[in-house]
């Protein structure tokens, strides 16, 4: 596990923007992409499955909030694991819009259709958005289980992921193992954006990762993304969205 850095204490939660246990069900306040996903409510939360065929584009999928949030935010949820490979990654996207041409209006929710097959080229080529690859295994090692979390800002203008990375990535957390609870706390408070884990069976288990965002396009507002890659799924849990002072 990396160095540990301290917590951001400059700001406060004002205001509970969104709140969604779980239980309940899941489309009253999320829209999915991909047809071969599924989510399934229970008392243990909303668990999202991606496709089983690994390499198959259509067993991507993407859960969006129905709402969009703006300014400086806070996401927090309780996040399991139920899968146990050690290859692909969840993403969580925060702050997304398209591009906002006429094909690719800014809402996302008016080009759905498009993101039917939930290519990764899709999202990247058109959306301007934070993403934080976590839970995550780089392809080139996934024999070893070695871990990952890394930040990215889309931005259209670019090729594809070059020029999207801000520095700096996380490697060897050695967080995120199968069924174990994990609380996640991701704020975005003007230039700087943390993420913060913890074990909550295992306090002490901790991580706290931090980017300096000053130097990239700001992301003003839009919509939270969970991307699962093909063959991962994971439980969510009291999710909640703060606005921040």
């Amino acid at each position: 596990m990396q160095t540990k850095k301290k917590r951001n204490t400059k700001w406060s939660k004002k205001e509970l923007l969104f709140e969604d246990s779980g239980v309940s069900n899941w489309k009253q306040n999320w829209m999915l992409d991909g047809e071969r996903a599924k989510v399934i409510n229970s008392s243990k939360g909303m668990e999202l499955i991606a496709g089983a065929e690994h390499g198959d584009d259509t067993c991507h999928t993407v859960l969006w909030t129905k709402k969009s949030f703006e300014g400086n935010i806070a996401i927090e949820y309780d996040y399991t694991r139920t899968d146990t490979t050690t290859r692909c990654v969840n993403i969580i996207y925060f702050l997304a819009t398209g591009k906002g041409d006429a094909e690719y209006p800014k809402d996302i929710a008016l080009w759905n259709n498009k993101r039917v097959v939930p290519h990764m080229s899709t999202y990247i080529k058109n959306m301007n958005t934070y993403h934080i690859s976590y839970a995550a295994f780089d392809a080139n090692t996934y024999s070893k289980g070695d871990d990952y979390i890394r930040l990215r800002r889309y931005n259209p203008k670019l090729i594809g992921f070059e020029g999207t990375n801000i520095p700096e990535d996380y490697f060897k957390t050695g967080l995120f193992k199968p069924n174990v609870t994990y609380h996640i706390e991701l704020s975005k408070f003007n230039n700087t954006i943390e993420m913060f884990i913890q074990n909550k069976t295992t306090p002490e288990e901790q991580l706290t990762c931090k980017w300096d965002v000053s130097k990239f396009p700001n992301c003003e507002s839009g919509r939270i993304g969970l991307r699962h890659m093909y063959t991962r799924s994971s439980t969510y849990k009291n999710f909640k969205v703060w606005s921040l002072n």
